[in-house]
């Protein structure tokens, strides 16, 4: 599937909700059922730096796609990272390099995080992309 239909299905899965408690609660969920990252990835080098809590991301290039993994400390950001880890693992490295994070705005997940997590959101996405524009160099 490509990221652009990923991300419609994401955008069509929040205009489910009324309102922003039943959201959280959903992102909450999408946390939950988040694949465990091998604690062998859970290192200081796989840290997310701008996150109020722990975040770890961890990519590996698998034929011609990037498959990413990750885990947070914290309920809601491990949610966040499930939608982010949704998006784009098992993506080529030049299709995450050319997405269009215009969903994120779109689900209104920026706007009604506070500073730091919304920060932290960035950050993610910035690793995720720095994975791609290194995996993307190897070819």
């Amino acid at each position: 599937m490509k990221i652009k239909d990923i991300q419609e299905e994401i955008v069509d899965e929040f205009s489910m909700f009324d309102d922003w408690m039943e959201r959280y609660e959903y992102i909450i969920e999408l946390g939950k059922k988040l694949p465990m990252i091998k604690e062998e990835f859970k290192t200081e080098n796989n840290l997310i730096k701008g996150c109020q809590s722990k975040v770890w991301l961890q990519g590996e290039k698998k034929d011609d796609t990037i498959v990413f993994t990750a885990d947070s400390d914290a309920i809601l950001t491990k949610g966040i990272i499930a939608i982010l880890i949704r998006t784009f693992s098992n993506q080529s490295a030049k299709d995450i390099l050319d997405a269009d994070m215009d969903f994120i705005d779109k689900i209104g997940l920026k706007e009604h995080l506070s500073p730091t997590r919304a920060n932290g959101l960035v950050s993610m996405i910035k690793n995720i992309k720095m994975y791609a524009l290194a995996f993307n160099t190897q070819n």
